[in-house]
């Protein structure tokens, strides 16, 4: 499978699956091999009129020819958009959902069975093409579909392959959550800084800019987190008297309770949805 010539539906036109479109075409891929289907006419206006993808209300017709099927729908949703597609699946499309909490073999039960059905997490920073996707395929996807797939989201961020179903609770704790965990993070250092004397403004951006520049150092670097955080520290200095309080005060057990906590909280949601 080659990504460039195939086509792609998009079930459901919400942030996401703008995202990733306004993504693939920033990459060059042909706008006129993209349709999006919802039942959201403002929506799918808005795709039209800003990307110039087709568009189409009739999930059924919509996926009758596309060689992707991205299903973008709320959880909640999706087994009756699957059910209501099931019929018009017959050439088997690859189908990617990027629905948390929902199996693989939810999915594929819904939609008739014996389909290629991948699995993505993407997380809210797609929206500025920085963001982090969890991926996991089943046994019926291909090496070059899988490469497709890579190369789709590769279109709005990094992508990471996991080798069980059941590490995308962890990815969605991690990833899928964490954009929150960093925004409280900026959001607690502009509150400390404005409290030393700076203006809210002046504190925001140096707080996000710094966050932003740290983790372009580790995905740019070889060096390990740990040592690029030894590498800022002088003996005695203020680096290291203010991670000495971090430290005393527990933050990286805090860190490693609240995202135990989120996957657990990823497994009940799963549990519930399950079909």
């Amino acid at each position: 499978m080659n990504l460039n010539e195939s086509r792609i539906c998009f079930i459901g036109a919400g942030n996401m699956a703008s995202c990733i479109i306004g993504g693939l075409i920033k990459k060059d891929f042909p706008a006129q091999q993209i349709i999006a289907s919802a039942p959201s006419e403002k929506n799918l206006k808005s795709l039209k009129d800003t990307l110039n993808i087709s568009v189409n209300s009739n999930n059924q017709q919509a996926v009758s020819e596309a060689d992707i099927i991205v299903l973008s729908v709320k959880p909640q949703v999706l087994q009756s958009a699957c059910e209501e597609i099931s019929g018009s699946l017959t050439h088997k499309p690859l189908i990617i959902s990027i629905a948390a909490g929902i199996s693989i073999e939810s999915i594929d039960l819904w939609l008739g069975g014996n389909l290629p059905i991948i699995r993505c997490m993407p997380n809210t920073p797609s929206q500025v093409l920085k963001g982090a996707s969890g991926l996991i395929a089943n046994t019926q996807v291909t090496d070059s579909q899988k490469q497709a797939t890579s190369s789709l989201f590769s279109s709005i961020g990094i992508v990471e392959w996991v080798k069980d179903e059941a590490q995308m609770h962890a990815v969605t704790a991690l990833s899928g959550s964490g954009p929150a965990y960093i925004f409280l993070v900026i959001e607690a250092m502009e509150a400390a800084a404005v409290k030393q004397g700076l203006s809210p403004e002046t504190a925001r951006k140096l707080a996000a800019q710094t966050a932003a520049g740290a983790a372009e150092m580790v995905l740019k670097s070889d060096i390990e987190p740990a040592q690029l955080k030894l590498n800022v520290m002088s003996p005695g200095g203020t680096t290291e008297r203010a991670i000495q309080t971090f430290e005393s005060l527990g933050l990286v057990s805090v860190f490693d309770q609240a995202i135990n906590a989120a996957t657990k909280r990823s497994i009940e949601m799963s549990a519930q949805l399950k079909g």
